[in-house]
């Protein structure tokens, strides 16, 4: 405790001092031709979490089939009520493509040269904000996955039900729209406790190995630089009281946990080194109460022996119990 009151007092000296408007911000012309292509994949994540949201499986279904082996009209009906939720799942899936796709060009537009990643963060505010939006729907959708079992039974009975047809040489009429190559994909995706977040973080990674002639530090200091605006924003009352909606705030946080943890995949030495340009130990999140979002498995793509940088601590210090709050 005594390290966390310590960290309390941290000043802001290190960090980029600007309002990224979160709320408000429009694409110049020299945004434009990226903005418009991750506007048209943003457009669908509204819809995307709404259907993820409403989705409520077919247990009832599924169990009644399994209890019933040999009664063919519970196995019609279990597999009429999988097949239309499993077309949903393959278009969250695809879904999850075409953000990777957004998320590699914004990337680009964001560290690209000669601007360094604080200058085009301030200068160019519409695709800051476009990124911010992926990264919220990010977590929103592994919030929503991660408290939804019937997903993976879901599958997994499509799966079984597949395999055990093709056993007794029969094809169903379903394996036309997800075949067998699709269903692996899938299945791989959905296996994931975050696999939207996942799909981020190896794009980019790869986006990193691919651009040899990009120094590294380019895009590990977008995501830093990110993540200390975001924080900046949260602890400047002169920033804060811009907001005009209230939502704004724990959209803030959200950006900083999605940019920390592809931080610590992108980076050499990760987000929670003492030598990382995050401060994990930061204390804004304490003015939060425990959010769904502590539900999200910890990082552990760097280890670390520090006790008060560890991604245990990122969490507790991050998003504490009510009582601590207290």
């Amino acid at each position: 405790m005594g390290n966390l009151i310590k960290v309390l007092g941290k000043d802001l000296e290190n960090c980029p001092h600007f309002f990224l408007d979160f709320e408000n911000a429009q694409p110049t012309e020299a945004e434009t031709a990226v903005w418009n292509q991750v506007s048209a994949v943003l457009e669908e994540a509204h819809g995307i979490l709404a259907e993820l949201q409403s989705y409520n499986g077919a247990g009832q279904e599924i169990r009644e089939a399994i209890q019933n082996p040999n009664d063919l009209q519970l196995q019609e009906k279990a597999w009429n009520a999988v097949c239309p939720l499993v077309a949903k799942l393959k278009r969250f899936y695809e879904f999850s493509l075409r953000l990777e796709n957004a998320l590699r060009s914004l990337l680009e537009a964001l560290t690209s040269p000669p601007y360094a990643p604080m200058q085009h963060l301030e200068r160019e505010q519409a695709l800051a904000k476009q990124f911010a939006e992926i990264l919220h729907f990010t977590l929103s959708f592994d919030e929503l996955k991660m408290t939804n079992p019937a997903i993976q039974n879901d599958f997994s009975y499509y799966r079984r039900t597949i395999s055990r047809n093709r056993l007794n040489n029969q094809q169903l009429e379903a394996e036309n729209e997800v075949n067998n190559e699709m269903a692996n994909r899938m299945s791989l995706f959905y296996a994931e406790a975050t696999p939207m977040l996942k799909t981020l973080s190896n794009a980019t990674t790869k986006f990193v190995s691919e651009n040899k002639t990009l120094p590294i530090e380019d895009t590990t200091d977008c995501l830093s630089t990110m993540a200390c605006v975001c924080r900046v924003m949260l602890e400047t009352p002169e920033y804060r009281c811009r907001f005009t909606n209230t939502d704004t705030m724990l959209f803030c946080m959200r950006v900083m946990v999605g940019v920390i943890i592809l931080y610590d995949h992108v980076h050499p030495v990760g987000a929670f080194a003492k030598t990382s340009k995050i401060d994990v130990r930061d204390p804004v999140a304490l003015r939060f109460i425990r959010t769904p979002l502590t539900l999200m498995p910890l990082p552990q793509n760097h280890a670390t022996s520090d006790p008060m940088t560890s991604p245990t601590a990122f969490w507790d210090i991050w998003f504490p119990s009510p009582k601590v709050l207290n």
